[in-house]
């Protein structure tokens, strides 16, 4: 080859090379468990209604597929509708960007029992941080309920099909989700990804607005786009109540991984950020043995271990965060003893060389006068949660740790 040719064929290599590919990144997601019955939709309320839900993405792309869950249902779920278009607020959407989901070419799905579904894609340009509303034309309730229910948004249910209506005047609300799982777009963005914040409610977003998207994980996702790093999706995997090694509420974090963090398209990174209930389960009802706090201390640090061992074999970074203070909180009561064993558990996370980074989280939002409390300012009053103020330090921290390792 001449080397005029040589030139122009490189540059052709280059180019081709320069201009990324489209692909699919999941931009929305959540943690799916068995929704208890408190939090469950009446089956009178679901069977022939609508029920339209509220999601905002992280990143934005050309279209989009929606994955739906039927992951805990013991029967088959007949869906007779389901559509997609951007909202405008308190159950509105704007029609001229609804969309009808097809499913193999057809209106309705069945998702078989403990399985997710994908929709046809939809060549619809979607938005970063748009607010998408998603309403589904039940045939009949499932027996079991498979949702999220620390949603943070309000979801709206009618009866009749009322997936196209531009508003749902008259519908009854809850702040639950049920059968959605994710959305995932179609970017061509350059090295676009996604990072799993795998947690309990603290990650879930207890304490932070209704409606106003102020968990830490939406700060980070803002935080990253606003410092121009490429284009990274943010899928909160929290679980209020969950723990990482036994069942307290929802699958435990080490039986989520597959599901949540290594499942999802287009995922790079995992943050995990769990621990709090384990501890403060330990001695919930009674004090127990010195020899079974060694323990719990021992496992959580093993459990840890599990979840960067299975990130890295699959070619994600792992990040760490610290577990925050929670002495005063009436709800698990913590003595000295469980306070050492945060301590315990804290000082491992700071100095293991396993994870790619360690969010200090503790060192952030603790009060320097008393470091076993969340500093006032940062607490929802009840010694446990962080407030949306504390939430935006969190994600802000989260940025500058996942961030420099992005550059």
């Amino acid at each position: 080859m001449r080397r005029a040719e040589w030139v122009a064929f490189a540059a052709v290599v280059w180019t081709a090379a320069a201009v990324a590919a489209p692909q699919w990144v999941t931009s929305w997601s959540t943690a799916q468990q068995i929704v208890e019955p408190n939090n469950m939709l009446a089956p009178a309320d679901m069977t022939g209604a609508t029920v339209r839900q509220i999601v905002r993405l992280s990143i934005g792309g050309t279209g989009y597929r929606l994955l739906l869950s039927n992951t805990f249902g013991t029967q088959p779920l007949h869906l007779k509708a389901v559509h997609v278009a951007k909202s405008l607020g308190a159950g509105a959407i704007d029609p001229a960007s609804d969309r009808a989901l097809t499913f193999a070419g057809k209106p309705d799905v069945t998702i078989p029992a403990g399985a997710t579904w994908l929709s046809d894609p939809v060549s619809l340009p979607l938005a970063a941080f748009a607010d998408v509303a998603i309403s589904i034309a039940y045939d009949a309730a499932p027996v079991v309920e498979t949702g999220h229910p620390g949603s943070r948004q309000t979801s709206y249910i009618l009866a009749g099909d009322h997936t196209a209506d531009a508003s749902l005047a008259g519908a009854k609300t809850v702040d639950h989700w049920y059968q959605i799982a994710a959305i995932d777009v179609l970017t061509a963005a350059p090295k676009a990804g996604a990072v799993v914040a795998l947690g309990d409610s603290i990650t879930d977003g207890r304490g932070s607005t209704t409606n106003g998207n102020d968990r830490w994980t939406n700060i980070l996702a803002e935080q990253l786009a606003a410092n121009k790093l490429p284009a990274t999706a943010v899928l909160n995997a929290g679980q209020g109540g969950n723990c990482v090694l036994v069942q307290c509420i929802g699958p435990n974090a080490i039986s989520r991984i597959e599901r949540d963090v290594l499942a999802p398209a287009g995922v790079k990174a995992v943050i995990v950020f769990e621990g709090i209930n384990d501890l403060g389960r330990l001695t919930i009802d009674h004090p127990v043995a010195a020899e079974e706090h060694t323990a719990l201390v021992e496992n959580l640090i093993a459990g840890y271990r599990q979840i960067a061992t299975r990130a890295h074999s699959r070619g994600l970074k792992a990040y760490i965060g610290t577990i925050l203070p929670y002495m005063g909180g009436a709800y698990y009561h913590p003595d000295a003893v469980n306070e050492a064993d945060r301590t315990a558990v804290n000082t491992w996370i700071r100095t293991q060389q396993e994870f790619d980074g360690v969010i200090d989280f503790d060192a952030a939002l603790r009060d320097p006068a008393r470091p076993s409390y969340l500093l006032p300012a940062y607490d929802t009053g009840d010694s446990l949660h962080p407030s949306a103020a504390g939430y935006r330090v969190m994600g802000a921290l989260a940025a500058r740790v996942v961030g420099a390792k992005a550059k």
